[in-house]
């Protein structure tokens, strides 16, 4: 453990800046929102502001990538292929553990299944992550039902607790390591890790009642998913009141959907992209011959929370594929956030015990 102090700590990312481009979170000035974006000046990244808008895995997952091109000769059929995408050094710098653990539901879907994405794994290899303690939760946050927050255990290549006018400076990797022996820091004693433990628990206490409510009920609401117990008259409900505007797939960090698409030029040549797609959408289910499992809406919401909360999902990830960031709360127009969710199962459980 190594001390920094805080007017000091942007030379981390000054010190990636050589190396990466680097990511954070930015204030923008006319609307008050966070946007993670890459910034040439490391002193614009807010490590005080709130979750970011978009998640992290816009950085190493593009909501719209090239994948390769390719042209095929009539004549000698033959096939020339490209790659297209750009694999670049990239850094994270203010990553909260929530998002972080929305990456390693990533990584698991990407990397640890049958198949490896090696797009993705191009992208994951070179990223360095700083990640950022929660110490103040904000309003949408439950990360402390879903145990991702507010504080990373693991998986950071460098973690940050803000302590007075110092930040403890944890390295998780050997990249890490490296770094911070670069910027000659001082070091920590032990006393440092009472203080972290402290302002940890602290930011606990400070977490909205819906979210300490909820943190038993999530265990239950997975074992009630799970096995069928859940009614349809809870998913009908859920779906009249879904918009299909697939705005919680896509500021969701755990969210792994999308299609391909091969465009053709007027060159002759075709470019095959990767973009981001959404269970919310009526098309995504559609089958050849014009068949649709899954047309009613309240079909597709069920399949979207079971991939949240289902023991089979836990299983893939090895965590709850929700991690507790809010963001659906935060941008659903039909108020069906997952938490609100949970809220209405939990009290269709209680309606039938108190009869």
């Amino acid at each position: 453990m190594y001390l920094i102090k805080k007017s000091d700590v942007y030379k981390i990312a000054e010190e990636l800046s050589k190396t990466h481009q680097v990511f954070g979170p930015v204030v923008e000035k006319e609307s008050g929102q966070t946007f993670l974006v890459k910034t040439d000046d490391p002193k614009e990244i807010d490590l005080t502001a709130p979750i970011p808008v978009q998640p992290p895995k816009s950085v190493v997952f593009p909501q719209i990538e090239k994948i390769f091109s390719y042209r095929y000769d009539k004549n000698t059929k033959i096939v020339d292929m490209q790659q297209e995408f750009k694999v670049e050094p990239k850094a994270i710098f203010g990553l909260r553990s929530c998002d972080l653990e929305g990456m390693i539901c990533l990584d698991r879907f990407m990397l640890g299944q049958e198949f490896v994405d090696d797009v993705y794994l191009a992208h994951r290899k070179q990223m360095f992550i700083v990640t950022n303690t929660c110490i103040e939760p904000f309003e949408q946050c439950f990360c402390v039902c879903t145990d991702s927050g507010p504080c990373a255990k693991e998986n950071f290549d460098i973690n940050l607790t803000e302590l007075g006018d110092h930040y403890l400076v944890e390295a998780g990797s050997g990249k890490g390591e490296e770094l911070v022996q670069a910027l000659g820091l001082e070091k920590a004693d032990t006393s440092f890790t009472e203080k972290k433990s402290a302002a940890i628990d602290k930011s606990i206490s400070k977490f909205e009642t819906i979210a300490t409510d909820n943190k038993a009920w999530i265990s239950r609401v997975m074992n009630r998913m799970t096995t069928g117990f859940t009614s349809s008259d809870v998913w009908e409900y859920i779906g009249n009141q879904c918009f299909e505007c697939g705005a919680c797939t896509f500021v969701c960090p755990s969210c792994s959907c999308f299609n391909i698409e091969d465009v053709n030029r007027t060159s002759g040549e075709s470019v095959r992209i990767r973009e981001w797609d959404s269970c919310s959408f009526e098309g995504y289910t559609l089958m050849a011959g014009d068949h649709n499992p899954r047309k009613p809406v309240e079909d597709r919401r069920n399949k979207r929370f079971f991939c949240k909360l289902s023991y089979s999902q836990s299983k893939k990830y090895l965590r709850p594929g929700c991690v507790g960031c809010g963001r659906c709360a935060w941008v659903c127009p039909g108020d069906i956030g997952l938490p609100n969710v949970v809220t209405y199962i939990r009290r269709e459980t209680t309606e039938k015990v108190e009869q």
